[in-house]
Formats: C-alpha cells, sequence, structure tokens
C-alpha cells in the first residue's frame, strides 16, 4: 500500500486535523441526518407524515436541539436543503449548530448511477461544481463534508474500487483546499447473504483502492474521518458474534488503513442499534489500534425518534428524548 508521509502541518492543515480529532474523539460520534429529499420524504410518509420543506425542516431541528445532544454528538451530517434552511427562530442550521456545541457537516456527493459494463456495480457522481458548492459550504460554516462510494460484495472488481477510489480522493483533496474535513464514506454493503470472509475480501480491496489513490491525489492523511462498513456476513446469513466481527473488521483495519488517519466513524449499514453499537463496543477493546473510532449512525440513532414524533408538535420532547438515549448508548461504547 502507498502511504503519505506526515510532516509539520501549515496551519490550515494543522486547523482540518483538529477537526477531524473534535469529530472522532473518545465519547462522541456524528449523527446522519442528510438523506435526501426524495428518501426523506419516503420515510415521513411512512410514518403518516405529511412530506414537505416545513415537515423535513421541522425534523432535522428537532433532532440538532434536543437539549444535551452535545455531550455525544460531536458533528451533524446534513443535505443541502437543510444546510440552506434556518430553525424556527430565524438561526441558519449551521450557526445554530455551531452555537450548540456541534460541528455542522454536509454531503456533496449527488448520488449512485450504473458503471457500464460492470454487472450493475455503482460509482457515485456529484465532481461536477464541486469546487464552487464547496467554496459556499465554507462560506456558510461548514467544517466538514461526506461523500458515500457504494460497494456490493457480488461485483465489486479492482476497477469499480478504483473508479470510485479516484472519485474519494478528488472530493477528499477538493475539500482540504476549502478548509474543509472530508469524511470518506466506502461502504460495503450488508445486503445479501455472503460470508464474513467475503465481506472482508471486499473492505480489503475497497479501502487499498481508497488510499492508494488518496496517495497519489496527495490528500492529508491527518485531516480526514474514515467512515467504513463493520465486516460482517450479509443480513440474510447466519449472524457472527460481535467480537467476531470486531476481530474481522480490526484484521482489515490494521493492513488496509495507514496509522496517519485522524479517526475512524463507523456507519450502521442496516445493522439495528443495539448489533452496530455492540460491533464498536468490542473493537474498542482491541489494544493495538493506531486511530480513535467511534460512530456515525443515521437510522440506528434516528428511527425511534421519528416514529415518536410522528409529526406532532406536542411529542417532539419524547422524540428528542429518543434520539438522546440512543446516542448516550453508542457515544459509551466509545469512552
Amino acid at each position: 500500500m502507498l502511504l503519505t508521509m506526515t510532516t509539520t502541518l501549515p496551519a490550515d492543515l494543522a486547523t482540518l486535523s483538529d477537526t477531524a480529532r473534535r469529530l472522532t474523539q473518545a465519547g462522541r460520534g456524528i449523527l446522519a441526518a442528510d438523506e435526501s429529499i426524495r428518501t426523506m420524504s419516503a420515510r415521513l410518509e411512512n410514518e403518516d407524515i405529511p412530506p414537505s420543506v416545513t415537515t423535513r425542516r421541522d425534523y432535522r431541528e428537532l433532532l440538532v436541539t434536543a437539549e444535551g445532544l452535545s455531550e455525544s454528538v460531536s458533528g451533524v451530517i446534513w443535505c443541502d436543503e437543510t444546510f440552506g434552511q434556518a430553525l424556527s427562530d430565524d438561526r441558519p442550521f449551521p450557526v445554530a449548530a455551531r452555537e450548540l456545541g456541534i460541528l455542522p457537516g454536509i454531503k456533496v456527493d449527488t448520488g449512485t448511477k450504473e458503471l457500464p459494463g460492470h454487472d450493475g456495480a455503482l460509482i457515485t457522481e456529484g465532481l461536477d461544481g464541486l469546487d464552487d458548492r464547496l467554496a459556499s459550504y465554507a462560506e456558510r460554516g461548514a467544517a466538514f463534508a461526506k461523500w458515500r462510494a457504494v460497494f456490493d460484495v457480488a461485483t465489486i472488481t479492482p476497477y469499480t474500487a478504483r473508479a470510485n477510489g479516484h472519485a474519494l480522493a478528488r472530493y477528499a483533496a477538493s475539500c482540504q483546499a476549502h478548509g474543509i474535513v472530508p469524511i470518506v464514506e466506502p461502504e460495503v454493503l450488508c445486503n445479501g447473504g455472503h460470508s464474513l470472509g467475503e465481506s472482508a475480501r471486499a473492505s480489503r480491496l475497497a479501502l487499498n483502492a481508497v488510499f492508494e489513490e488518496f496517495a497519489q491525489a496527495g490528500v492529508e492523511l491527518s485531516g480526514i474521518v474514515l467512515k467504513p462498513n463493520f465486516v460482517t456476513p450479509g443480513l440474510a446469513a447466519s449472524a457472527a458474534t460481535a467480537r467476531t466481527v470486531a476481530a474481522a473488521t480490526f484484521d482489515v483495519l490494521r493492513d488496509e488503513v495507514p496509522a496517519a488517519v485522524a479517526g475512524i466513524a463507523f456507519l450502521s449499514g442496516g445493522h439495528p442499534t443495539e448489533d452496530a453499537c455492540a460491533f464498536l463496543d468490542e473493537l474498542k477493546a482491541v489494544p493495538a489500534r493506531s486511530w480513535p473510532v467511534t460512530f456515525s449512525f443515521g437510522r440506528a440513532l434516528v428511527s425511534e425518534a421519528l416514529s415518536v414524533w410522528g409529526g406532532d408538535p406536542g411529542k417532539v420532547k419524547a422524540a428528542q428524548e429518543a434520539l438522546l438515549g440512543n446516542c448516550r448508548r453508542a457515544a459509551r461504547t466509545t469512552r
């Protein structure tokens, strides 16, 4: 694997490194509330909430204003719509987040499409116009950004891994040029009946391609946060114990992730909250880790809150308590 050398950082990269460390410090994690308009509207409809600009805003406001959220959450990721909105008290979301002790983040990829000739493998888009968008987000207070690449165990190949790794490297380099910490998310999906070993093979392939491309692009590893999947059997296969998952995940990360990476914030990947927390708890106990580990969960933290709220203003506090309970549970695994 190609590695980059760490030297004394210029002031701007020192700031990136400090932000990346803040995002992954022990006892706090990252809340992913960055569903697209389409996805968020579908989730609202599933709870019998009419989807609209207002209801999507109200839901995201409910999350970020939960009293005490900053005790267990270091940053929150939004989509473009939310990042440009204001709370009901007219404070822009990024401003309110910072005032509440939470770093504001923005999802900047524009989704996936099939990579022609590669059996349904996906490539993530969003590089066109990215520099201009990042400049705007930085001006409005973004501390970090996120880009998700998606891999399926059945379709990943060295080429599809390199294609997505190249896009992630271009994204990460552009973020750092604008003073924004890139969260790098090469997700190997857990859908299907694949084995633990197949998940490990795919995860190795994805991570190896990412860090080779980062070295080529000159991405400063001390100023990024890696957001990988846990190495698990497919959800349709027999489950593995949390200790087995942690051991398999650590084996892959030890071999493929340079020690210079500022921190790792795991995605839940559709696993139930208790399972994702158990995986992280076991991984945290591994003594030979080179990087801090924490969570960057979405559904695992917020699904209960959305269901409790149901669009009823009278249930905001109850929904926030559900959110806070899940965030505290996740945060305990990182201490």
